[in-house]
């Protein structure tokens, strides 16, 4: 196609420039005769003036009278009619033409004498001096457009050869990144495709495409390690249920109520499990709904007083800190932190709201026994529960953190476990809105 396009623009151009050699040519001739013309005709002193001296590239000459007969010619226009029929008037009196017979053409210049001189040497008559030469080869034949040919042709073959090259030389990486690509699979996401070196758009591409498979492999990585969880975390009350349902069918004089009381206490702890598990899994794949601007203190204030008052909650709220993010998955992040620490508080639970360096802060402290630094990061990972939360809360499901953590990581922000002097301090940091 760069050929075509190359091919057809040079077309263009050749026959421009053909147009412009021609004319060129042309001119140049009929400056060429017309000089010849008006220095014959200044040299001229009486009325039948001597044969003129030509030179070799206007042999042709003649001084023709008003009624077409030749009074003088040079040698070579010697014995042959006028060279033209033209008779310039006064008004016009250098005029120029092209005449052909026999296959020949010559290029003519027709000049008028000036009354004063027509005057002086012929009583008034009107004569005219026709000045002549053959038509240069290039104009008489093809060559020209067979030369003009021949330069088109190799330059739109030059150019297309040259672009063929250089696309191909171009692409070469984008094969070699195709190539890499289909030997990507689900079951091994680890490879990835070539970068070339440079900034242009190609290298652009293969580090976009890098970091997208970079993405792909960890999200693959944690459905993996997700569905490994639910089916270890799913297996124990199912096996529990499965236990008191044979249990229950072993014994005939048993209490069947008390068997169905039981399967359904099961049952419910599975259906707490998979509402969680589906709350986390939305929040991380779904793409998240339109955000409200609301003050995250009083947000604070409506958690802390859903909460059971077995431990009280103490609520400090330094100023106005408006954040803009989803009202109702944000308070469910609160929530869950407020019940993580007031599972293991001794006496209360404090949340504060404040600004902190360009932030919206709010930290839930206990009074409990702290969290270890080298489990600060484990609690947070899908159903993973430490020995004392275990303890204190035998049928929650670990995903009450998971989930806090994906809520707030969705909208722009953090939570971790930070040191403190007493119990355990979890900071949560979301970005204000511009103004």
């Amino acid at each position: 196609m760069a050929g075509l396009l190359a091919l057809a623009g040079f077309a263009v151009t050749g026959a421009g420039l053909d147009l412009v050699i021609r004319d060129r040519i042309e001119n140049g001739a009929f400056a060429d005769t017309e000089r010849a013309a008006t220095d014959w005709i200044g040299s001229m002193r009486q009325a039948r003036p001597p044969e003129p001296i030509t030179s070799s590239r206007v042999p042709l000459l003649q001084l023709v009278d008003s009624r077409g007969r030749i009074v003088v010619a040079s040698r070579a226009a010697a014995g042959r009619g006028p060279l033209s029929g033209a008779h310039p008037p006064e008004h016009d009196r250098i005029q120029y033409r092209k005449e052909c017979s026999g296959g020949r053409c010559v290029l003519v210049t027709a000049s008028r004498v000036s009354p004063q001189e027509a005057g002086l040497l012929w009583a008034g008559e009107p004569h005219t001096v026709y000045a002549g030469m053959d038509e240069p080869s290039l104009l008489a034949s093809h060559r020209l457009d067979l030369y003009v040919g021949i330069g088109v042709l190799l330059a739109g073959t030059l150019t297309g050869w040259a672009t063929w090259l250089v696309v191909r030389r171009t692409l070469r990486p984008v094969a070699a990144m195709r190539a890499r690509i289909a030997e990507i699979t689900v079951s091994d996401l680890s490879l990835r495709v070539p970068a070339p070196p440079g900034h242009d758009a190609i290298a652009g591409l293969a580090t976009t495409a890098n970091e997208t498979l970079s993405r792909l492999e960890e999200a693959v990585g944690q459905q993996r390690r997700f569905a490994s969880l639910v089916s270890h975390e799913l297996r124990s009350p199912l096996t529990g249920l499965h236990a008191q349902l044979e249990e229950a069918l072993l014994d005939p004089d048993g209490d069947p109520y008390e068997a169905i009381r039981s399967a359904l206490s099961t049952t419910e702890r599975f259906q707490s499990i998979i509402d969680e598990m589906l709350v986390f899994a939305r929040i991380r794949t779904e793409a998240p709904e339109p955000p409200d601007r609301f003050d995250l203190g009083e947000l604070a204030r409506e958690s802390a007083a859903s909460q059971p008052p077995d431990i009280p909650v103490k609520v400090r709220v330094d100023d106005e800190v408006e954040v803009l993010a989803n009202r109702l998955q944000l308070g469910g992040a609160l929530t869950n932190l407020l019940a993580n620490a007031q599972r293991h508080a001794r006496e209360v639970v404090e949340i504060a709201v404040v600004r902190s360096d360009g932030k919206a802060l709010v930290t839930v402290v206990d009074d409990g026994d702290g969290i270890e630094p080298e489990n600060r990061e484990r609690v947070f990972e899908p159903f993973v529960r430490l020995a004392e939360g275990t303890r204190r809360d035998p049928r929650g499901s670990g995903l009450g953190l998971a989930i806090s953590r994906a809520v707030v990581e969705a909208h722009g922000g953090t939570l971790c476990v930070e040191d403190s002097d007493r119990g355990a301090r979890f900071a949560l940091r979301l970005p204000l809105p511009e103004d």
